[in-house]
């Protein structure tokens, strides 16, 4: 009678071929969190590229694991690139991690993958952890399909620009966002899509103070404001997408199609908001759709004000 193999066999006994860039997703807050490929293949490689070295030497010596590491962070990753391949010509595996979570997705990492590849050297993604998939999981059946936007500007004007054409987006939208203008960014959510759309907002995923909070737009800023410990740590937030179009938001194409041939965008949406009672940002982002629809440019840009 044979006996099953441990986990640990199992992760050592697969193929890891010489050089090669490992991309390794390491834990996003609860270092339990590291899968078996990940720690044999971080024990095994020559060398780490990581995000931030001495973070990464910390959740290394975690696992009791020591390797040479090259920085490869976003103001030096093209260059740091072509030290990696100079240790992948050498025949070496070198494993790739960010911060936490997956490298890559709002983490260096992608611009490594393309000059590797580039250079003709094989790419092994190790999966694992990531707040993208986490916050999802838990989101709920709203969240049916959706679209990974990472970090909003950071500038209120910027971040008003970038959500006004997203009103009318029909997929569940997900952000990442930092402590410090968590509130601003709800906020931001709410003025652009309305106060009606739903919000997942988690924060501290996996850790030890994770939190996660559904409720609607309106709602959002308010709880963030009744607790300081609420606008701690990081976040995920998912955002519902718009509804789909009725016959009342074709009657509201109709209208601004007209209105759009005597006036600019921003006073087509005000007027068609004023005559329906329908949401004046998300009348501004399809009557945007429908100005470059017919190959205009708005004369005016911005935002409604």
């Amino acid at each position: 009678m044979t006996s099953l193999s441990s986990p640990f066999e199992l992760a050592q006994a697969q193929h890891y071929p010489a050089a090669t860039l490992y991309v390794v997703a390491t834990p996003i807050g609860n270092t339990a969190d590291i899968t078996l490929r990940a720690l044999h293949v971080l024990g095994l490689a020559d060398r780490i590229a990581a995000e931030d070295t001495r973070n990464t030497g910390q959740l290394l010596a975690r696992y009791g694991i020591s390797k040479p590491m090259i920085a490869v962070h976003e103001h030096n990753e093209r260059e740091a690139a072509q030290r990696v391949i100079e240790h992948l010509c050498a025949g070496e595996r070198v494993a790739c991690v960010s911060d936490a979570g997956t490298p890559g997705i709002s983490d260096p990492g992608a611009k490594l993958v393309d000059a590797v590849r580039e250079a003709g050297f094989q790419v092994v993604p190790m999966p694992g952890a990531s707040a993208l998939a986490t916050a999802l999981s838990v989101a709920g059946d709203w969240v049916s399909t959706f679209t990974f936007l990472g970090f909003l500007p950071p500038k209120a004007k910027q971040r008003a620009s970038a959500l006004q054409p997203l009103a009318a987006h029909a997929h569940a939208m997900v952000f990442y966002e930092a402590p410090h203008r968590i509130v601003e960014t709800v906020q931001a959510l709410a003025d652009a899509f309305g106060p009606a759309r739903r919000i997942l907002i988690a924060r501290e995923l996996t850790k030890l103070h994770e939190a996660l909070w559904r409720g609607t737009l309106a709602e959002g800023p308010t709880w963030l404001a009744e607790d300081a410990n609420r606008q701690r740590g990081e976040f995920v937030l998912v955002v519902e997408g718009a509804p789909a179009q009725t016959s009342g938001d074709e009657n509201h194409d109709a209208l601004l199609r007209v209105l759009l041939q005597e006036v600019p965008v921003k006073g087509a949406a005000k007027l068609a908001a004023a005559l329906t009672g329908a949401s004046r940002n998300t009348l501004y982002a399809r009557a945007l759709e429908l100005k470059h629809e017919g190959g205009e440019e708005d004369e005016e840009g911005g935002e409604p004000d």
